[in-house]
């Protein structure tokens, strides 16, 4: 007789779980969320600098006094917003500070010499600036040159221009007093108005800056052109292999600067009248400094707009401090330098501290 068949043993088969399942998304804490942000670096520069002026000048605590460092601030900011775009867009921009004073004195000459309404200076200035942002955009884009070079050609081109044309135009270095033209009180409501805000008055620049800091964060972080220009900068050879158009981008980024350098020129011509030839030298670097300050990496493909603010507001609080403290502003140099060395550190260790904890 056989017996019967033995068979093994078996378990119950436990449900697996997929192997496409996502592992759920690590929550980071308040604390990480808040050191991994470009700008940290600046909010506390800024925090530290700011208690410092307020504790030993007692003029830094007046209103009037921290409309003056509003003001100071602004006419840094108002350019470096595109300053920094484009750094994150893994460019740089040597010519922006004498871009300034080209559609300045661009928009002063033509006015006076033909005659004409301060607004349409206003208009031609703009279209040569923006002339300036394409020409220099354009030949990045198409030679690969470095933006170094490009644009430190057209700061030395422009800087002649601007002495050159002034000087075979009126006989000196500085523009002709144009607030007696049709047009010119119209457009300093525009560019160069005080504006009473009940407890401060404030120039109108630190309006416009604020909202182009507002309107340069939300492109940056909420719009497709956003994502493009951190992938620009990142890496542009696969952004380009993933249809982003970095040619586009970055010569849109170009003339982006160049339009904010064309509005700050504007509030030159109406809040002083008449535009020496030889302002904006050294300009350039005062606004990459607040770039890299606010958390804008030399590299490219990381930073921040409102950081570019918030390092604009340093440089503002410190030129003014020093004046109110009753230092020697000679020193204010000498804490530029330290300022870019130490962000330069303090922005790597953010982003190091950030990839890791990805």
């Amino acid at each position: 007789m056989s017996s019967p068949a033995t068979t093994p043993d078996t378990q119950p088969t436990q449900p697996s779980k997929s192997s496409s399942e996502a592992p759920a998304p690590v929550k980071r804490s308040l604390a990480s969320r808040v050191m991994i942000r470009p700008e940290i670096g600046a909010v506390a520069a800024a925090i530290a600098i700011f208690i410092f002026f307020f504790a030993i000048a007692p003029a830094f605590r007046t209103l009037p006094s921290f409309s003056t460092v509003l003001y100071a601030s602004s006419t840094i900011g108002i350019v470096a917003v595109g300053v920094a775009l484009l750094m994150i867009g893994g460019e740089f921009d040597l010519s922006s500070g004498v871009t300034v004073v080209t559609a300045a004195l661009a928009c002063t000459l033509i006015t006076f010499q033909l005659s004409l309404n301060m607004w349409v200076g206003v208009i031609v200035s703009l279209v040569v600036a923006l002339a300036i942002g394409f020409i220099n955009g354009y030949l990045v884009v198409k030679t690969k040159i470095p933006s170094f070079l490009i644009t430190l050609s057209t700061f030395f081109m422009l800087r002649g221009i601007n002495l050159g044309v002034t000087k075979a135009a009126t006989g000196t270095v500085a523009s002709a007093n144009v607030s007696g033209l049709d047009g010119f009180l119209a457009a300093k409501a525009v560019f160069a108005a005080d504006v009473p805000l009940g407890f401060i008055t404030v120039k109108v620049t630190v309006l416009w800056w604020l909202l182009f800091v507002a309107i340069g964060s939300w492109i940056l972080l909420r719009t497709k052109i956003g994502n493009w220009i951190f992938a620009s900068g990142g890496n542009a050879d696969s952004a380009r292999a993933v249809g982003v158009p970095v040619p586009k981008v970055k010569i849109g980024l170009f003339m982006g600067v160049s339009f904010l350098a064309w509005f700050y020129g504007m509030h030159l011509v109406f809040n002083f009248s008449s535009v020496q030839s030889g302002l904006g030298v050294g300009n350039e670097f005062i606004y990459i400094i607040a770039a890299v300050v606010g958390g804008c990496l030399l590299t490219g493909g990381y930073g921040s707009v409102v950081g570019a603010a918030v390092g604009a507001f340093i440089f503002g609080m410190t030129t003014q401090g020093i004046v109110f403290a009753g230092f020697d502003p000679n020193w204010f140099y000498t804490f530029l330098g330290a300022m870019l060395l130490l962000a330069v550190l303090v922005n790597l260790y953010i982003k190091n501290y950030a990839s890791t904890r990805r």
